[in-house]
């Protein structure tokens, strides 16, 4: 009988599929044990702290195994699927999906069945993944116990040792780094040899004798951790935070306790954009668009932009200086069934007003679609947050991390406004700037928030100060 060895399976590792994150959600397997599958074939849904996105696969063959099930998070760099890339072999019976092959870096983590898309929001084009750059000739995630088993099976079972990388998840490279803690000197105690973070304390604490297997009754009793106090599920909810809220949360937190914010407000009158809207819906130039009040109040916030540049920088610290940008990637924040995300138009100063039309559908189409790219969500300079959409009067918008400004767009009502020194029903808003006082001052601000409420109450503006 024809059997399969294992220099014929190749595993196909969690690549980084944004820029410096460490780890990934598996949402949906598209195949499983003995499916045939092809290069470039989308083999699995996963999720990000940024976005959800589907890996393709580098080569063709049978699968042999699943090593994670629905719902587990992987840290980049490991295995997670097995193919036989063999011609002629046949496949072996697969391994259940529940016991995976390689060591798993966590307890799987339990999804809610039946992810909806993307209902409110907006998004861009998805682009290509791409994987994390490994130092030296040796893979990170290979283990000690695969590279024995391969040794045997080429015949060299006396092979000579080869220095490993210790194995640890980068959160624990990180501290064991801030802590001056060289892994190849950590014992580990975790699952396959892996060093975890009581392993790099344990190094890192001066003069502590190791601790005796029998040790006195009183230190474990001490050691023991609280048990978990039962909650009513029938009245209580618990929701794991992870994937984007956690990103989010985190993000919001370091923004707000390390940018002073600063925000002014202002009421205006918008009559004269929404009949503008309502004429260039009627333009053979804007046939097939989305136009809305929206696309009128980010082509505003532009020209504002413009006429103000310094408001357009972003802070960097290490160095103490103000980095002055030259192109605006605008972005729109995004309230999703998954989270807040900010995707952003690339170099939406240099857009005409069909052009800032079509990337605002495209957003909205990829958004709904739930496809929005990590790559979209980088890389903003400005945001809009439309909360107007909620029937909120405005808010006071926490900036996009790197950001220097963000501009709150409040419900449009019909209300009483002095017009022509006469009492009218016009449509008016209250639009809400936010910005980072360290390089935004006062001054500034409210230049730029002003430049936003002129346009919108007189729109012709967006011609002679274009």
């Amino acid at each position: 009988m024809t059997t399969m060895t294992e220099a014929s399976v190749r595993e196909f590792k969690m690549p980084d599929v944004g820029e410096g994150l460490t780890e990934a959600e598996i949402l949906k397997w598209y195949v499983q044990p003995g499916d045939t599958v092809t290069d470039g074939q989308v083999v699995c849904e996963v999720e990000t702290a940024k976005a959800a996105v589907e890996l393709p696969i580098p080569y063709d063959g049978v699968v042999r195994s699943l090593h994670f099930p629905e719902g587990t998070t992987v840290d980049v760099g490991m295995a997670i699927i097995a193919v036989d890339v063999s011609g002629g072999a046949e496949p072996q019976a697969p391994a259940p999906v529940e016991k995976p092959a390689e060591p798993q870096p966590e307890e799987p983590k339990s999804v809610g069945s039946g992810r909806q898309p993307v209902l409110v929001g907006y998004g861009v084009a998805a682009s290509s993944t791409k994987r994390r750059p490994r130092k030296g000739t040796q893979s990170p995630a290979q283990e000690p116990a695969a590279a024995a088993v391969q040794a045997e099976l080429n015949g060299h079972g006396s092979a000579p040792a080869v220095q490993e990388r210790p194995l640890a998840k980068p959160p624990v490279r990180k501290l064991a780094k801030d802590l001056g803690v060289d892994l190849t000197t950590v014992t580990p105690t975790g699952p396959d040899g892996i060093i975890t973070r009581d392993d790099v304390h344990a190094a890192a604490a001066p003069a502590q004798a190791p601790a005796p297997v029998s040790a006195p009754e009183p230190v474990p009793a001490a050691a023991a951790p609280a048990p978990v106090v039962p909650y009513d599920t029938a009245r209580e909810t618990r929701v794991p935070v992870k994937g984007v809220r956690k990103a989010t949360a985190a993000a919001m937190v370091g923004s707000a306790f390390t940018a002073p914010h600063v925000t002014e407000f202002v009421t205006v009158d918008v009559t004269r954009t929404l009949k503008l809207v309502e004429e260039l819906k009627q333009d053979k130039d804007m046939q097939g668009l989305r136009v809305n009040p929206l696309l009128l109040i980010a082509k505003a916030l532009l020209v504002a932009i413009r006429r103000n540049p310094e408001v357009n920088a972003s802070w960097d610290e290490a160095a103490q200086e103000i980095v002055q940008k030259h192109y605006v990637n605008l972005g729109i924040a995004a309230a999703t069934p998954r989270g807040l995300i900010v995707p952003n138009i690339k170099d939406a100063h240099a857009k005409t007003l069909p052009q800032l039309a079509q990337s605002l559908g495209e957003l909205v189409a990829t958004a709904r679609e739930g496809k929005t790219s990590p790559a979209a969500m980088q890389g903003g300079t400005v945001t809009i947050t439309n909360v107007g959409v909620f029937g909120v009067d405005t808010g006071t918008p926490i900036l996009n991390p790197g950001e220097s400004a963000i501009l709150a767009i409040g419900a449009i009502r019909l209300q009483p406004w002095v017009h022509k020194g006469k009492v009218k029903p016009r449509q008016v808003t209250t639009l809400a700037l936010s910005f980072d006082h360290r390089l935004v001052d006062g001054e500034l601000g409210s230049k730029v928030l002003a430049d936003v409420a002129a346009i919108l109450e007189q729109p012709k503006r967006l011609i002679t100060w274009a």
